[in-house]
């Protein structure tokens, strides 16, 4: 599909080398943004759809005006389409996307929110473009260290760029989240909240949703939570009313 149609926003979905997908969508909608004005980074943006969605969220809680948010992607034609697309939306003045590293991107930041890569023991997929936004390893020798982003190089970046009690928010397999608590801890990262995603009720979690806070409380209790999207071939009450306000069909 080249070009996807949400309620208040569409994104050309052509060019990117990862499209529109429901992890995204879940992480745009759950994406925890506050009260107050916010300088927001989407790493990996991609088509651009999660920072859209944070910008649909904050003018609807009327915190637009004064917010920045930033979109970065490694991939040329991923950080060209995903600025097309913030063009193309009323939100333009308050978008930018830059074609860049996450290690290369400088700044300091309310919000950092990713769908990272996370496919560290999948074999590698042929199309390189793709290896650079699902797997945290990349084979190419042409690479330089680093060049891929995974959970662990957002942690380290999130350490030295978000602001005081600031947040770093990611969707990840749901067999990461131990090693995710031990490595946000060391680096100074509390885990506010868990969002455990169950596509069944019969499957174990899937995916969870995380916020990291910069500078919590020592021993903060994170807050968690459950969501199931579909029971007896039915998208659920909870899953529809989450994403109600993006999809056509909400």
């Amino acid at each position: 599909m080249s070009v996807f149609r949400f309620k208040q926003f569409s994104v050309k979905n052509l060019r990117s080398a990862m499209k529109v997908n429901t992890d995204g969508v879940l992480l745009g909608a759950c994406l925890q943004l506050g009260d107050h004005p916010v300088t927001v980074l989407d790493a990996g943006t991609g088509t651009g759809t999660i920072a859209l969605m944070a910008a649909q969220r904050l003018e609807e809680k009327g915190l637009l005006g004064k917010s920045h948010i930033t979109g970065i992607d490694i991939d040329k034609d991923s950080a060209e389409e995903a600025g097309e697309n913030f063009r193309s939306s009323k939100w333009a003045a308050f978008m930018e996307c830059r074609n860049v590293a996450l290690q290369d991107c400088e700044g300091s930041f309310d919000i950092i929110v990713s769908n990272p890569p996370f496919f560290d023991f999948s074999l590698p997929n042929p199309d390189e473009r793709k290896n650079l936004s699902r797997h945290t390893a990349v084979p190419s020798e042409e690479m330089k260290d680093g060049a891929a982003m995974s959970y662990r190089t957002l942690i380290d970046y999130s350490n030295d760029h978000l602001k005081e009690n600031g947040v770093l928010a990611m969707i990840l397999p749901s067999e990461y989240e131990i090693p995710l608590r031990r490595l946000a801890l060391s680096h100074g990262l509390q885990m506010t909240h868990i969002l455990r995603i169950r596509t069944t009720p019969s499957k174990n979690p899937s995916r969870i949703i995380v916020h990291l806070k910069k500078n919590s409380s020592a021993g903060t209790v994170p807050v968690e939570e459950e969501l199931i999207i579909q029971n007896n071939g039915e998208y659920t009450p909870g899953y529809k009313a989450l994403v109600k306000d993006f999809y056509l069909w909400g």
